[in-house]
């Protein structure tokens, strides 16, 4: 009788257990991510939308460059990603957004990213002006009137100012951050690395494609 009863009470925990896992696996709400409030349109309804809000200036966006950038690259199909720098109302960091986007404009980004992050932390030149800006694009054999035209383009500027009002849309207390289908901000608190960063957003994004499944 004792071992029936036993065996009873395992399986009833067994099946209890099984239950409670999905729960388990749910990020938590102020722990590891917060809701926006209200939740902001994204670009493409059709995918859940990842912004990582920066700044070229940041020496911790520059330090998290390089994992944010490898995992992005492996998102599956469902899941878009998107950078926005933003400058906190900084002259300096609004030149580095212009720098961002002329960068894209001209098709030079993916070559020369990562040079601007080694450019300011590694090698200490002040890319915060006009001029600096276009004497190190021209150093780096980038085409200056080309470039010159998209830094000072109303489009450019346009998008510095969105990205500014996006920043406070999303109420952005410091960069870098990572917010999800502009509904989530993933939280820092508690992080690890930068690898746990990517892992806690992959968690958050998982809750939206649960929600979203919901909703079907």
């Amino acid at each position: 009788m004792q071992k029936r009863v036993t065996g009873w009470l395992a399986a009833i925990a067994l099946t209890l257990l099984a239950g409670a896992l999905p729960a388990l696996a749910q990020p938590a709400s102020g722990r590891e991510y917060s809701p926006i409030e209200p939740a902001q349109a994204t670009d493409n309804p059709a995918r859940i939308e990842v912004v990582e809000f920066f700044s070229y200036g940041c020496p911790h966006c520059s330090d998290f460059n390089p994992t944010i950038h490898k995992w992005s690259a492996k998102l599956p199909a469902d899941v878009g990603f998107r950078r926005v720098p933003i400058s906190f109302g900084r002259a300096q960091w609004a030149n580095l957004a212009k720098l961002y986007y002329a960068l894209e404009t001209t098709g030079d980004l993916d070559k020369h990213d990562a040079a601007v992050f080694e450019a300011l932390h590694v090698k200490n030149i002040r890319l915060f002006d006009d001029k600096s800006i276009l004497e190190w694009v021209g150093a780096r054999g980038i085409d200056s009137k080309k470039f010159a035209d998209a830094y000072n383009s109303f489009g450019v500027v346009s998008k510095v100012k969105r990205g500014d009002q996006m920043a406070q849309a999303y109420k952005i207390q410091g960069v870098p951050a990572l917010a999800v289908d502009g509904k989530y901000l993933v939280l820092t608190e508690g992080i690890t690395g930068h690898e746990d960063l990517v892992a806690r957003t992959d968690r958050v994004i998982d809750k939206v494609r649960g929600e979203r499944g919901k909703k079907k």
